[in-house]
C-alpha cells in the first residue's frame, strides 16, 4: 500500500480494535516493511493519537486512552451499526438517550457515503421496534435536521400539528432539543409569534433549514433567577408546568425498591425502601393522569396510591371499567342453555 494517507487510515482502523498488534502483522496487513510501520506510528503520534509500544517477543502496538479523543476511523460495517443504533434510540426516545446522541447521529449521517446511507435506511425500515408506554415514534431524519439546525444556528421552517389537530406553518430559531425519555421537544424562538415556544417533535413534519443564520437569543430567565438559570431544561420544565398541572405522587408498592426501579420510568422518580416488604415513591410529575396510571399498573405488583386525589379517582374509574370488561368477557364465554 503506497498511498501514505490511505495507509495511515488503514493502520489507524486496525489500531482502534481492542488488541495489541505485533509490528510484523501490521506490516503484513499493510504490505509494507516494519520500518515503514514504525514511521507511520510516529506520524499518528504527531497527529495526537496515543499509540503505545511494548517490547519483547509478544510486544506490539496498541491505541490507548488519551487526554482528548482524536478522530475515529470506522469501516463500513461499524459506521452502519452505529448509525442504526443511534437512529433506533433517537427515533423511539429510549430513556437515557439525550441530545448528545442526536448530535452524534447528525454528524455521522452528514459524512456517510450514499451507499451507506441506503444501507442504514434499509435496515431501519426493515426493523420493527418493540416499544413500551405511549411515547410516539419519531422519524430520525426529523431529529437530525432539528439538531443540525440548532447546532449550526440556522433558521428552520416546518409544519406543526397542535394537540387539537390544527396544522400551522412555523419559522423558528431552534435553540435546543430536550428529551424526557418518552418524547422529544424542540425549544425555539417562533419568529411569526415573536415569542419562545416548545414543540413536540412527533408533531413536526417536513422540517428544512432555510440557510439563514442567526445569533442565538438568550432564553427567558425565571423571575428572581440568574442568567445561568435560563437553560433549555429549566425553560422546558416551566413551560410544561403551565400546560400540564403537576402531580405530586405518593405511592406505596408492595415490592422491594430494586424491583420497582427496574420497571418504573426514572422520569417518575426513584422509590425509597419502606419497611421489609415494600417501598414508597414521593415525587412530582407533569405527565398525564392516564400515562402515570398506566405506568404504575405496569410495575406488576400490588400498590396503594395515597395521592394526588385526581389520580386516585382516575384509578377507581379505570379499575371499574376494566372489571366491567372482564365481566363481559366471562359472559361471552358462558355456554347457552
Amino acid at each position: 500500500m503506497t498511498d501514505t494517507p490511505a495507509r495511515l487510515l488503514k493502520l489507524l482502523s486496525l489500531l482502534q480494535t481492542p488488541r495489541e498488534w505485533p509490528g510484523g502483522e501490521l506490516a503484513e496487513r499493510l504490505d509494507v516493511s516494519p520500518r515503514t510501520v514504525r514511521r507511520d506510528i510516529d506520524r499518528l503520534r504527531e497527529l495526537g493519537y496515543p499509540v503505545e509500544a511494548s517490547r519483547g517477543a509478544l510486544g506490539g502496538y496498541r491505541l490507548v486512552a488519551g487526554a482528548a479523543m482524536p478522530p475515529l476511523v470506522l469501516d463500513d460495517e461499524e459506521a452502519v451499526a452505529i448509525a442504526v443504533g443511534l437512529r433506533a434510540g433517537a427515533g423511539h426516545a429510549i430513556e437515557g438517550v439525550d441530545e448528545a446522541s442526536v448530535r452524534a447521529l447528525a454528524k455521522l449521517e452528514q459524512v456517510l457515503p450514499s451507499r451507506l446511507r441506503h444501507r442504514v435506511s434499509a435496515l431501519q425500515n426493515a426493523t420493527v421496534p418493540l416499544t413500551r408506554g405511549d411515547g410516539a415514534t419519531i422519524d430520525p431524519q426529523t431529529l437530525t435536521t432539528l439538531a443540525s439546525a440548532a447546532t449550526g444556528q440556522e433558521r428552520l421552517r416546518f409544519s406543526y400539528r397542535s394537540g387539537d389537530g390544527t396544522e400551522t406553518k412555523r419559522q423558528v430559531e431552534p435553540y435546543r432539543l430536550v428529551s424526557t425519555g418518552r418524547r422529544w421537544y424542540l425549544v425555539a424562538y417562533d419568529l411569526l409569534r415573536e415569542d419562545w415556544r416548545t414543540f413536540r417533535v412527533d408533531r413536526v413534519s417536513e422540517p428544512f433549514g432555510t440557510g439563514a443564520r442567526f445569533t442565538p437569543r438568550p432564553l427567558p430567565v425565571e423571575e428572581g433567577g440568574s442568567a445561568e438559570s435560563g437553560d433549555a431544561a429549566r425553560y422546558f420544565a416551566r413551560s410544561m408546568a403551565g400546560v400540564q398541572p403537576e402531580l405530586r405522587l405518593d405511592v406505596r408498592f408492595r415490592a422491594p425498591a430494586e424491583f420497582v426501579v427496574a420497571r418504573l420510568p426514572s422520569t417518575l422518580g426513584v422509590p425509597e425502601p419502606d419497611g421489609e416488604d415494600g417501598c414508597r415513591l414521593r415525587s412530582s410529575s407533569t405527565d398525564s393522569l392516564e400515562w402515570v396510571a398506566l405506568r404504575l399498573a405496569l410495575v406488576d405488583c400490588e400498590f396503594a396510591v395515597q395521592g394526588p386525589p385526581q389520580l386516585v379517582a382516575h384509578l377507581e374509574s379505570l379499575g371499574a371499567r376494566l372489571t366491567r370488561a372482564a365481566a363481559a368477557g366471562r359472559g361471552a364465554r358462558r355456554p347457552g342453555p
